[in-house]
């Protein structure tokens, strides 16, 4: 798999140093277990302990990461049955907003989905899988808020932010990120035509796909961090 580097482009200081971490974790750089020691982490980047706090409880939130009494902010192991159990929630949530989108968004929403859609294109040729998914996170984004249901939206952008570091170290698989965009392709067929059926199928295969992506990928990665 590539070892490339996250884009720093735009990021905070607590989002270089997440991404970098979240790198290390699904590398096998840093096993479960480990612990993520503020001060070192402050001096391996150069920075002081307040952005390293934000980014350990970014990771925590997302799982990656678990706080242990007398030990701090560890590597959690890579639960399988519960982040497939999360994707299962999420490729109903994001069909189902899909299916609205296709039924609600504007003509000038429409296009908007269209042009992140179409910019992708370059990235995805490129193999510049940062920059991919950085569109990638503002195409499931864009549907998310053409839904015009902000419950249904809260839930998904929850879900999401839970889901994200899965969903980025999935694309390092072969041609997975040809596949995304051919996915992606479907769902924006369906919602420009206005089919919201279609729609919400089209995505739910989507999302559905990644739970056997990611799980062939965090095999190959270190199948002995994986609790089933």
């Amino acid at each position: 798999m590539p070892d490339h580097q996250p884009d720093r482009k735009g990021a905070t200081r607590a989002d270089e140093v997440r991404l970098a971490i979240e790198e290390d974790i699904f590398l096998g750089r840093l096993r479960p277990g480990s612990r993520l020691d503020e001060e070192s982490l402050a001096q391996r980047f150069n920075i002081s302990r307040t952005p390293i706090r934000e980014a350990i409880l970014q990771l925590v939130h997302a799982g990656l990461v678990e706080k242990q009494p007398r030990h701090g902010a560890v590597v959690a192991p890579l639960k399988l049955h519960r982040m497939v159990q999360m994707f299962e929630v999420m490729s109903e949530i994001e069909g189902l907003c899909c299916r609205y989108a296709a039924r609600r968004m504007s003509e000038e929403e429409k296009q908007a989905l269209k042009r992140i859609h179409e910019e992708s294109k370059a990235h995805m040729r490129a193999r510049d899988l940062d920059a991919y998914y950085a569109l990638n996170r503002a195409f499931h984004e864009a549907l998310q808020a053409g839904s015009h249901n902000e419950p249904l939206q809260e839930i998904a952008r929850s879900l999401f932010v839970r889901l994200a570091p899965y969903r980025r170290y999935q694309l390092n698989h072969p041609a997975r990120v040809d596949d995304s965009f051919v996915e992606h392709d479907a769902v924006v067929e369906a919602v420009l035509a206005g089919d919201p059926e279609r729609a919400y199928q089209a995505m739910r295969r989507h999302v559905t796909i990644q739970i056997d992506i990611f799980t062939e990928f965090v095999s190959i990665m270190g199948g002995d961090r994986i609790q089933e």
